[in-house]
């Protein structure tokens, strides 16, 4: 923090605007990321998946019963929470006897997502049928996540406690968890449940820290408005340092000590 701060501190001095130097460290700190940590989201990975969503919408024009492009773009729309159109994509694939587990699964979280809880269950019951450890326990998870918004606690707990289970170092799922048993009234548990997922997210590798960091920092809501706090009092201390700074030359003084104007109007000539 402090860094960032000298940095920003240091191109104010140099162009003169704390804005234009704000916006200027936003762009090399995006770079500095985009070759080190990789924390931030790249706007590249999503302008891609934006333009394979366009070349998948456009195969299926033209040919509608590529399932393996409509299963491929409903899971692109499940991503982008647009789950009424992930719904209208599978219902086909399934209809025309793609029953397998993806397709099951992706059309059952479709289902979920679009407020059709009772059809998303049954098509995740018979998705755990084939599969029960599908991607080490997303059956669980998805289900614990929509049972929480649709207000089954006691559902969504039991889900999420199986979930936990088969992978105990999940952010996520600690902070899922830990927002049951807020809603069940038991806020000793939920406080422990969140100190849970910060330790583990802490102790995570760098990559999964990436990932969880969202979660992460739901878990400990106080830390990123505590470093956003910091950062604009920073902020405003050095737009103030540096309106006191004489940043310019100061300007000469064009004026005389003599008046323009004489005592004498007509000067020598004047009679």
């Amino acid at each position: 923090m402090l860094t960032k701060w000298l940095l920003w501190m240091g191109l104010t001095l140099l162009t003169g605007s704390p804005l234009m130097s704000l916006a200027l460290l936003a762009v090399l700190l995006f770079a500095a990321d985009r070759f080190t940590l990789q924390v931030l989201p790249s706007p590249v990975r999503v302008l891609k998946k934006w333009q394979r969503a366009g070349q998948l919408a456009g195969t299926i024009l033209t040919n509608t019963h590529d399932r393996r492009a409509r299963a491929e773009l409903a899971d692109i729309r499940l991503g982008q929470k647009r789950y009424q159109e992930a719904v209208d994509l599978l219902r086909p694939n399934l209809d025309a006897g793609d029953d397998d587990v993806d397709t099951l699964f992706l059309l059952g979280v479709a289902y979920l997502g679009a407020g059709e809880a009772p059809k998303g269950e049954l098509l995740l019951d018979e998705a755990a049928r084939l599969d029960a450890d599908y991607r080490q326990g997303a059956i669980d998870l998805e289900r614990g996540r929509f049972r929480l918004q649709h207000g089954d606690l006691k559902g969504a707990r039991e889900a999420l406690e199986r979930f936990l289970q088969v992978r105990q170092g999940s952010v996520e799922g600690r902070v899922l968890l830990s927002r049951v048993l807020a809603k069940e009234g038991l806020v000793a548990e939920a406080k422990a449940m969140r100190d849970a997922a910060w330790r583990e997210y802490t102790v995570a590798p760098r990559f999964q820290r990436r990932r969880d960091r969202w979660w992460a920092y739901r878990a400990r809501p106080s830390r990123p408005l505590t470093y956003a706090a910091v950062a604009l009092v920073m902020m405003g201390v050095g737009a103030y340092v540096t309106r006191q700074l004489p940043l310019h030359d100061v300007a000469p003084r064009y004026g005389y000590d003599e008046p323009y104007a004489a005592d004498d109007p007509g000067g020598d000539d004047a009679e």
